[in-house]
């Protein structure tokens, strides 16, 4: 997506919330903001209506949640949703997580990193806000457990150092010039740590880095 312009779509129950939102995400940064929903069950029609890159999705909604219709779209494969959550809603993340979110921030982060969260999922990369992680974490190995660790001693030296500066945030590319290599050979590495390690998506393997130990929380 880099250079591309970013459709989004807005799904929050609160009008201050969407407007506060769609303030941040301008045109000129690079973003279309091209629909808004209210509830969950509006979105099915508005991705398949206009096909935005990155839904922004809440998770706390009065007719169908953020969880519900954010495994709806992964079911589909598209598109990636980046959720909003608060301090409020530990007990929501590891749902989200398990629905097929790509990234998690919080409602109250600073415009340079909303940015910065849609940009990373836009591009496949998915994201989780620093302030949410160990929170995520938490609640991720409370609802399914923590996978077997011997599944990391299939990885390869360089698999398990892009395992680590996934787990650490960096972007294909920011992995590609720490290691010295092409980003394709990059995403080779990710598609072959998502298989020997189960994995669904980005944001599981950041869950998976600090979970093992690859990366050490902050």
């Amino acid at each position: 997506m880099d250079g591309a312009e970013i459709s989004v779509l807005l799904v929050d129950d609160q009008d201050l919330v969407r407007s506060g939102l769609r303030r941040i995400l301008r045109r000129k940064d690079g973003f279309n903001v091209v629909a808004e929903c209210s509830d969950g069950d509006e979105v099915p029609a508005a991705v398949a209506e206009l096909r935005p890159d990155v839904v922004v999705m809440d998770l706390r909604m009065k007719r169908v949640d953020g969880i519900q219709a954010t495994r709806s779209l992964a079911a589909q494969g598209f598109p990636p949703v980046l959720v909003l959550t608060t301090f409020s809603e530990d007990e929501l993340l590891s749902g989200a997580l398990r629905a097929g979110a790509a990234g998690f921030v919080l409602k109250d982060s600073s415009a340079e990193e909303l940015i910065r969260a849609v940009r990373a999922v836009a591009r496949g990369e998915g994201y989780l806000a620093p302030a949410v992680t160990s929170r995520v974490l938490t609640t991720y190995r409370r609802a399914a457990g923590v996978a077997e660790s011997s599944a990391v001693a299939e990885l390869t030296a360089r698999e398990h150092d892009v395992l680590r500066l996934i787990g650490q945030g960096l972007s294909n590319a920011e992995i590609a010039e720490e290691l010295v290599i092409s980003e394709v050979t990059v995403k080779s590495h990710i598609g072959r740590i998502f298989l020997k390690l189960d994995l669904r998506d980005r944001a599981a393997a950041i869950v998976y880095a600090y979970d093992h130990g690859i990366v050490a929380p902050r």
